[in-house]
């Protein structure tokens, strides 16, 4: 390249018109909100077709297509054939649907393009207020820590990692691991699989988690876990932390956190909440007393894209101690030091000490103006909403001849199966069948578990739009198919029982 050329030459990425591109803007938005919508008159899931995938396979540009083009692409392309989480008849897995404000939220914090580190700006005010208000919402002590992340499994993570570099009589996180004796984290057989994950990451191995059996209920045997702890210390193990869960994923089981929290404090251990969705439920004055003992933790870790309803990435830990959690993740920086004066003066929150990362996106804008569009007893309303569906949905699979349910509904969560002829592995067969064919015919998508060797449907309602009448829905539409199921050739089991 000529040097002496770059005057006549120097590109940007600013468009020609601006105009032309305000034009297309406003045309996005006139098609998002038309696709909010006409959500019920579209199927909740639909499978990509082979043509379409062929399109993903293309090589990359090396031309100009232009706004316009690339926009095309993403109405033909990909909003047809999204996972579908924004329509009332998703509730598969623990997904939030997303609003209006909050598609706009982030399109405002994209144009602002903050990275929010700490630094003297809007961004990191907003932030610290939110995980103000994300403290009151649970009634966790007000002096606690915290930082949004991009999901539980992040902040499982970070909770854990805290726990780890404040190890007593260890220095952990300048020595690492070597010469430490074995540690070992706790959590049920219904913990969430991001807690072997974050286990993993932290270099202690898939066998330092000790997986505790539950009860009837699915939640943690504490006895068991007591005697396991016991164990460990009399083999020289290391106790680090204890999990408990608020909401596991298979059943929406909560474990018994005074319990725990006795038991954690007894033996000196650190005791950490996984809240991914339950968490949320302390905003119901109602469901609070089943989070008992939440308050009592020293790190909770809970998703504002779950139960919350906010658009992803929307991830959540505070930790009782500000000082612990600063200290497991402070560096030190020549270009990272604060200044008396300017843009990096003061640096009172440095979100960058509290976590992993140092670019950090500004997630707290779309939660920020969500909760002050609806205010926090609007969420509470919608969560006390969704736990009586729950017990609607669970009414109607008690009342029907054809369904059964297979676990307790202590929550937001209803697992259940079509009862078919045969012997367990045969209605397993039919009903992932059944599954299959429900969701790929764009009527409902709940997700799937296995409990006690059982297939089933799992209806997970983090819905704000989900209304009655889908449940209704639901339940007819599973019945319907599997009476298809029994009907067809081949179907009919080899025995029955």
């Amino acid at each position: 390249m000529d040097d002496r050329s770059i005057g006549s030459t120097e590109e940007t990425l600013d468009p020609e018109s601006w105009e032309e591109l305000r034009q297309l803007g406003h045309r996005m938005v006139d098609d998002m909100f038309s696709y909010f919508e006409d959500l019920r008159k579209r199927p909740v899931w639909q499978p990509m077709p082979e043509d379409v995938r062929a399109r993903f396979q293309e090589p990359i540009p090396l031309t100009p297509q232009g706004a316009e083009e690339a926009y095309t692409d993403f109405t033909k392309l990909i909003l047809p054939y999204v996972t579908g989480n924004a329509h009332p008849r998703f509730w598969g897995w623990v997904c939030g649907n997303g609003t209006g404000l909050s598609m706009l939220a982030e399109m405002l914090a994209a144009a602002i393009n903050s990275s929010v580190d700490g630094f003297d700006d809007a961004g990191t005010y907003v932030e610290a207020q939110v995980i103000a208000w994300c403290k009151t919402m649970l009634g966790y002590r007000p002096e606690a820590s915290g930082i949004l992340l991009s999901g539980c499994s992040m902040a499982n993570f970070v909770g854990l990692a805290v726990a780890r570099n404040n190890l007593r009589d260890a220095d952990v996180k300048q020595r690492g691991l070597a010469g430490t004796s074995p540690l070992i984290v706790y959590g049920s057989t219904e913990a969430h699989s991001s807690i072997q994950k974050a286990v993993q990451l932290l270099g202690l191995g898939t066998h330092a988690l000790s997986r505790i059996p539950v009860d009837d209920a699915h939640r943690i045997d504490v006895r068991a876990l007591a005697s396991a702890i016991e164990h460990d210390r009399a083999a020289g193990r290391i106790p680090l932390a204890i999990i408990g869960t608020a909401g596991t994923v298979n059943t929406g089981a909560i474990d018994d956190l005074p319990a725990l929290a006795d038991l954690a404090a007894r033996q000196r251990i650190w005791f950490h909440l996984d809240g991914a969705f339950g968490a949320c439920a302390a905003l119901s004055p109602a469901l609070r007393p089943k989070l008992a003992g939440l308050e009592r933790a020293d790190s909770i870790a809970f998703d504002l894209h779950k139960w919350m309803y906010f658009p992803y990435e929307a991830g959540c830990v505070l930790v009782r101690s500000d000082a612990e959690h600063r200290a497991a993740f402070r560096y030190e920086a020549a270009y990272m030091a604060p200044s008396t004066r300017g843009l990096s003066a003061a640096r009172s929150q440095p979100f960058t000490e509290y976590g992993p990362q140092l670019s950090r996106g500004f997630r707290a804008l779309k939660i920020w103006m969500g909760i002050k569009e609806h205010g926090i007893d609007k969420f509470r309303r919608l969560i006390e909403q969704n736990v009586a569906q729950a017990r609607y949905l669970a009414e109607l699979v008690t009342a029907s001849p054809e369904l059964e349910l297979l676990a307790p509904v202590s929550l937001n969560v209803v697992c259940l199966r079509y009862r078919f002829p045969g012997d367990d592995d045969q209605r397993n067969t039919l009903n992932r069948e059944l599954l299959h064919r429900l969701q790929e015919s764009g009527a409902a998508v709940p997700s799937h578990t296995v409990l006690n060797g059982r297939f089933a449907l799992r209806v997970s309602i983090t819905n704000h739009r989900s209304r009655r009448e889908d449940f209704d829905f639901l339940v007819h539409e599973v019945e319907k198919l599997g009476r298809e199921l029994v009907r067809e050739p081949g179907r009919q089991p080899t025995g029955t029982r």
